[in-house]
């Protein structure tokens, strides 16, 4: 695998290193070794699967506060998505920047999402299916979010939303969810 540092700290894009032949081709998709080299928590809490039927979904921006802040490992494994993070971490050289990547199944891309990042993702087509390897369980108790068309955030999304919930609509503002992130 190769893990590339993305512009905010602490976060990786992480590529696969194909080993090819007649067949094909194999590759690692994780390694507890390398993800502990590079800073990645190695041990998995939960895996989850997120279906989109519809192109221009939008789901996001989530994270957990601690005690139950948790790191992500995520990966689109059927369509592409347009994954974003955003640094909530008040201490950080790039805190409250953003970032955002193609993730499809094509490009077998991940990207490692670490703890206090908010975190969203809007499908670049139908039928995407996204991945999520976490270190800690869901705790809905420690959940929050931040509102995807926050200006403050200064969040570029590809498409217009086609489809989002309410949950994730309704969001705060980062002004109003400052006190929150604790």
């Amino acid at each position: 695998m190769k893990f590339t540092p993305a512009p905010l700290g602490g976060a990786l894009i992480i590529d696969i290193e194909p080993i090819a032949d007649d067949r094909g081709y194999f590759s690692y998709l994780y390694c507890a070794r390398q993800a502990a080299e590079h800073g990645i928590a190695t041990s998995v809490a939960q895996v989850k699967l997120s279906y989109n039927k519809r192109k221009g979904t939008l789901r996001g921006m989530h994270f957990q506060v601690p005690p139950a802040a948790e790191t992500k490992l995520v990966r689109c494994t059927r369509g592409a998505v347009w994954d974003v993070i955003v640094d909530l971490r008040p201490d950080s050289p790039t805190y409250l920047k953003n970032f955002g990547v193609e993730l499809s199944a094509d490009n077998h891309r991940a990207l490692f999402v670490p703890a206090m990042f908010a975190h969203g993702y809007q499908t670049l087509s139908d039928d995407a299916e996204v991945t999520y390897q976490v270190d800690e369980f869901y705790a809905p108790q420690h959940e929050r979010g931040l509102r995807y068309d926050d200006r403050r955030l200064g969040l570029t999304w590809p498409l217009p939303v086609a489809v989002i919930s309410p949950k994730d609509a309704s969001w705060p503002l980062l002004e109003a969810a400052g006190a929150t992130f604790r």
